[in-house]
């Protein structure tokens, strides 16, 4: 499998290409757990509301506890404080509940903002370096002789913009036709830069 280029300079582009991908992934990971733990800050407050309905259940359930050991009147008494109790359960579940929403509304903000960013430039970068690395293995594989030069020649003359052909030949397609082993050379290196991989010497 041939990742990189044979040429210095696309080389180099392709190895700053892949550093900058890199830090990018972990760029985009980092802001994206900012985000999940600036939004799990606001928890705190339906935190401290769960706290303070436990704690309200528990001091009117113990109150009304002591209350209803009063002879006589005890259980008269109580009746008030075991609501109460029931508004402090009611009082935590609400806090409890916007917690677990808080948390659920942080997971995905810190998701998103990760993975969306991520995944679009994955779109564009990835296929782009699948295409090369596919190219260049199997231009490098293939290369093993002079027939294999007229196969490269012929995808260039498919492949190379008509100027940059003109620039080997006046009639590039005629003179392959001909076996113009000088022309075959010249469109076969041509296809062969395009795909990232150095022509064999002459």
């Amino acid at each position: 499998m041939k990742l990189y280029a044979d040429l210095p300079g696309r080389r180099a582009a392709q190895v700053v290409a892949d550093v900058l991908s890199v830090g990018w992934i972990l760029a985009c990971t980092n802001i994206g757990k900012a985000v999940h733990d600036a939004t799990m800050g606001l928890r705190q407050p339906a935190d401290g509301l769960a706290s303070a309905g436990n704690q309200l259940e528990a001091g009117m359930t113990s109150a009304g506890d002591r209350i209803a050991q009063v002879p006589l009147v005890g259980d008269a008494l109580q009746g008030p404080f075991r609501d109460a109790a029931g508004t402090g359960v009611a009082l935590a579940q609400v806090g409890t509940d916007l917690s677990g929403s808080i948390g659920r509304v942080a997971l995905i903000a810190g998701i998103v903002v990760a993975i969306l960013p991520i995944l679009l430039w994955m779109l564009v970068w990835l296929p782009l370096r699948i295409r090369f690395i596919r190219r260049a293995s199997d231009a490098a594989n293939f290369i093993e002789g002079r027939a294999d030069l007229d196969l490269f020649a012929l995808r260039a003359l498919v492949r190379v913009p008509t100027k940059r052909l003109a620039t080997i030949h006046a009639d590039p397609a005629a003179a392959w036709r001909s076996r113009d082993p000088h022309v075959i050379r010249e469109l076969a290196n041509l296809e062969l830069l395009q795909c990232g991989v150095r022509p064999p010497r002459a």
